[in-house]
Order: C-alpha cells, then sequence, then structure tokens
C-alpha cells in the first residue's frame, strides 16, 4: 500500500520563478508525494499537513553549479590568495596529505552548510581524485547529506570514470575536464567522447586571461574539434573574446560564473552581463569555501553589484533566475527543479521576512537579491522532505560531526607543517605570462 503526503505552505510571499505563475504576495503552495501539486493565492487540502508561511518568503531552492567541496575544512585559509596561490598551497601543500575520509568530512560539512543556506542542488566539481577510495568517499559524504547533489568528477584514467558510472546513475554524474587550458586538445577530445559515450554533462574551468597549454583561444579550439553543445558548462569564461562568447551560445553552452572567487582571484570582472547579451542564460556558483562564503546569497550580491557598476544592466530578478531556474538549466535538471512550478520536485526555501535585516518587505525579490543572507534561512525541503525547520538542520548531529572536521583539518595541517592560526602565508607565485 502506497502512503502519500500532503503538506501545505501556507500564506507566505510566494516568488514562484515560474512565469506562469508570477509572484504572489500571499499564497499557497501544496507538496504530494514530493512535489508540487499546487501553487495559488488560496488552495485546499484536506488533510495536509499544514505549514503556517505567514512571515515568509517561498521559493525555490537554490542551484549552485560548481563547487569544491572536498577542501571545506580549510574555511578562509585562502581568503587572500590569488588563483596560482590557491593552486599552489591547496594542490601542492595540502591535497597530499588527504585521507579518503577527510575527503569526506569536508564534503559532508560542505554539503549539509550549502543546504542549510538553501542550495538543495549542488553540483560538486571533484578533483581530489589521486585515488578511487577519494572519490568513494566524497559520493558517500553527498548520498548521506541531504540535497540533491551532483558528483563532477575529474581525473584522468578512463577506467576509473567508467568504475564512478556504474554507481552514479543518471544525471546524478557529470565530468570534470581537465583542458583545455590545463592539458591538450586531444586529452580534451578523448575526455568529451568517453563523457558523451557514458551520458555525462561535462564541466570545465576557462577563462581566456591564463597562458596555459590551450592558449588564449581555448573555446575555438574546442569548436574546431566538435567539443561544444548543451551538455557543456563552462566555469568561468573571464576575458573570453566576443567571438568565443557567440560560440558558446551558438553551441547551447551553459556558463557557471563564481563572482566572489573571480574577482578576488584576478580573473577579471564576472561576465553575467556580457553572457545574457550574448544570449547565454549564466548560473552561480561558489567555487571553493577557502577562499570565499558558500553561500548564493554573496554570489547573486556581489553578481549583482557588480554587474550594476560596469554597465547599470540587469536587475535583482535576472540573479535570482541565474541562482535557481538557470542553474537547474545547467545541470540539466529544468524539467525537476529551479521553479515553484506543478510537477516539479518541491525543494522549497521559506525564509524569514520578518526578521530586521530585510523588514519590512517591500520587494521580496529585490530584498533576498540585495539583503538576503544564510540567517534568513528558516526551512528547506528537499523533494518534499523538510531537511531544515525553525532554523534547524534536521537528523545531523552538528556537535559530533564539527569535532570529526576540526581533528581532519588539525591532521592534514600538521602533516603540511602550516598553522591554522591565520598567520600563514600561501607561497610566492610568479605570475603566468
Amino acid at each position: 500500500m502506497t502512503l502519500h503526503t500532503r503538506t501545505l505552505l501556507r500564506g507566505g510571499t510566494v516568488v514562484s520563478m515560474d512565469p506562469a505563475i508570477g509572484d504572489l504576495a500571499r499564497g499557497d503552495v501544496l507538496i504530494e508525494d514530493g512535489r508540487i501539486a499546487a501553487v495559488a493565492a488560496a488552495v485546499e487540502a484536506d488533510g495536509a499537513e499544514i505549514v503556517d508561511a505567514t512571515g515568509k518568503i517561498v521559493l525555490p531552492g537554490f542551484v549552485d553549479t560548481h563547487r569544491h567541496t572536498w577542501p571545506t575544512a580549510f574555511r578562509g585559509l585562502g581568503a587572500d590568495w590569488t588563483f596560482d596561490q590557491n593552486r599552489v598551497a591547496m594542490h601542492g601543500v595540502l591535497k597530499p596529505h588527504y585521507r579518503p575520509e577527510d575527503v569526506y568530512l569536508g564534503n559532508l560539512l560542505g554539503r549539509i552548510e550549502a543546504v542549510g543556506s538553501g542550495v538543495t542542488t549542488l553540483l560538486d566539481w571533484f578533483h581530489c581524485s589521486e585515488r578511487p577510495e577519494n572519490a568513494d568517499a566524497a559520493i558517500e559524504a553527498l548520498r548521506e547529506a541531504p540535497g540533491h547533489s551532483v558528483f563532477c568528477y575529474c581525473v584522468g584514467d578512463a577506467s576509473e570514470i567508467e568504475r564512478v558510472r556504474s554507481l552514479v546513475p543518471g544525471d546524478d554524474m557529470a565530468l570534470g575536464l581537465r583542458g583545455p587550458q590545463l592539458t591538450t586538445m586531444d586529452t580534451t577530445a578523448a575526455d568529451v567522447a568517453l563523457a558523451r559515450e557514458l551520458g555525462l554533462r561535462v564541466s570545465v574551468h576557462v577563462h581566456g586571461a591564463a597562458g596555459w597549454p590551450g592558449g588564449r583561444r581555448p573555446i575555438a579550439g574546442m569548436r574546431a574539434r566538435g567539443l561544444l553543445d548543451d551538455r557543456t558548462t563552462i566555469v568561468h569564461g573571464n576575458g573570453l573574446s566576443g567571438d568565443q562568447v557567440a560560440m558558446l551560445a551558438d553551441a547551447g553552452c551553459s556558463v557557471s560564473i563564481s563572482p566572489d572567487v573571480e574577482l578576488k582571484m584576478g580573473f577579471g570582472w564576472p561576465e553575467t552581463g556580457r553572457m545574457l547579451a550574448a544570449g547565454i542564460r549564466p548560473s552561480l556558483s561558489a567555487d571553493n569555501c577557502p577562499s570565499a562564503g558558500g553561500d548564493m546569497f554573496g554570489a547573486m550580491r556581489t553578481a549583482f553589484a557588480v554587474q550594476r557598476g560596469v554597465d547599470g544592466g540587469l536587475t535583482a530578478r535576472d540573479f535570482l533566475e541565474f541562482a535557481t531556474l538557470d542553474g537547474a538549466r545547467a545541470c540539466g535538471r529544468e524539467a525537476r527543479t529551479g521553479s515553484l512550478t506543478v510537477g516539479k520536485d518541491a525543494d522549497v526555501v521559506l525564509l524569514d521576512a520578518e526578521d530586521p535585516s530585510i523588514f519590512p518587505v517591500s520587494n521580496a525579490v529585490g530584498s533576498i537579491v540585495a539583503a538576503g543572507h544564510p540567517g534568513l534561512v528558516d526551512s528547506v525541503f528537499v523533494a518534499g522532505k523538510a531537511v531544515k525547520r525553525d532554523g534547524r538542520l534536521l537528523g545531523v548531529d552538528l556537535p559530533a560531526l564539527r569535532a570529526r572536521v576540526l581533528e581532519s583539518r588539525d591532521r592534514i595541517a600538521a602533516a603540511a607543517g602550516i598553522p591554522v592560526d591565520g598567520s600563514w602565508v600561501a607561497p610566492a607565485v610568479e605570475a603566468r605570462a
């Protein structure tokens, strides 16, 4: 016998991100068997569990399309790092001392933090892949933590990719490409061919200012080899020439923009405006928590402020769409999440609209993008299941997890010979030509 569950979110300010529904100053959202069943000014639902959403903003969960989750234990360590310092410090100094249990704990804490701040779908761009056990530990953590997770695996061994693919079905896996700026175009072509064979979307770091093996025209090189299509996400994309941006648009590619990291590490201005002008709906991402915050509120606010400063263009609603529906599209999940649309997964976030930091709410979308923060996240539902209520995560032993993460961090730091009291200066790195 199938048990049916119904939950009615009643009386909230609804920001649906569905043009057919729009925003409701006062509305109800009915969840039935894990999916959105109705969104309207008033919904009758006899026998449903009633959640009083009065004084709350009800919106779809955020989608983060690119996050390196494994180094979460070193939050803040890289706040002052350039990109090359990050590369040397994180990958050269710290990563060699990571064990599978350290990967597990970093991924678990990072994914829990993300869902607690309203990120219901996250693409984990995993490149701590020196041994298969690390991948297994990362996957285990993602499965244990609440939320939808896509494991984006960056590893060079084809048999290892095939092994993991046998463990991670459907759109829960993607392939992180090593190139074209960190390897040859032949290697990139082989990676894309394997991804297509295994039915995987691909994600690749590219920006136009790097003097790496792929040169300054990596997108042109990929296009010439037939490596771009609507299953391709370009991460960052800063400084790409106009014709290369047009190539991405023509191929139907998506772009994941990490505004805080891009600005701090010297990649250049976040390219939300240029991408949108070319016909590409960008998405947003946190990138990595040692260097930046792990919530989408900060990513939206930074990208919004920068774009308004650059050309006065785009609106708060654009950026909320980048963080929800456009993120879902970039993960191939627009039919499942990203908006409060009937039939989609009930991935729903309730924000406290009576918190002094945003009260009174005169423009819900403007308040979310210009002043939102993780402390507002009152409740989170993932496929209809409550994973956070009344500001508290459910089913998570945070004190125990904190103790384990601190032990892991301190062991890695000791092995690497670095302090974690803020006094360590990352190695100086000669700038690339």
